[in-house]
């Protein structure tokens, strides 16, 4: 595990379009597969702003909106297909079943996953996941690593 701490927003995501980065250096150098990062923390910890900064880094030049009613956003972006989940008002885990929900994780696919907690034992592992708090001077990230790309990208982040 590895803890950041960021000062602001953005910091936040600067942060994430770093993280964007490695994923897309490890695509070219180890070739593309799929990840999936879940985002935890409290409401207002960071989770979206996270993933702006994230799906930003990636070429997306438009506006990153939550997908707090529409459970998934998608983005076309070059090789990649991003999905961003919010899953904060799923009401039980079997909703993501009716949605197609395994048909978001293939071989080209970035899903950023906020409130993963939500759909457990339907979800599949996250290669990373981020945890959100907040502290006396912004907030701090934890990183874990779940997967071999999990552990490569904590690795380039040390």
């Amino acid at each position: 595990m590895k803890t950041i701490d960021l000062e602001n927003e953005v910091a936040t995501e600067a942060f994430a379009a770093r993280i964007a980065r490695l994923i897309s250096q490890q695509a070219q150098t180890q070739g593309q597969s799929a990840q999936t990062i879940y985002l935890r923390g409290d409401l207002g910890a960071g989770k979206t702003t996270f993933s702006r900064g994230f799906i930003q880094a990636l070429g997306h030049t438009g506006a990153v909106k939550s997908p707090t009613y529409t459970l998934v956003e998608p983005y076309e972006l070059g090789a990649w297909r991003i999905f961003h989940f919010d899953l904060y008002r799923l009401a039980d885990p079997e909703e993501l079943e009716y949605m197609g929900i395994r048909d978001y994780f293939d071989s080209d696919t970035l899903c950023l996953v906020e409130w993963p907690e939500r759909g457990f034992g339907i979800l599949p592992t996250a290669d990373i996941v981020i945890t959100l708090r907040p502290a006396a001077s912004g907030r701090t990230a934890e990183i874990e690593a779940y997967s071999a790309l999990g552990e490569g990208l904590l690795n380039e982040l040390s």
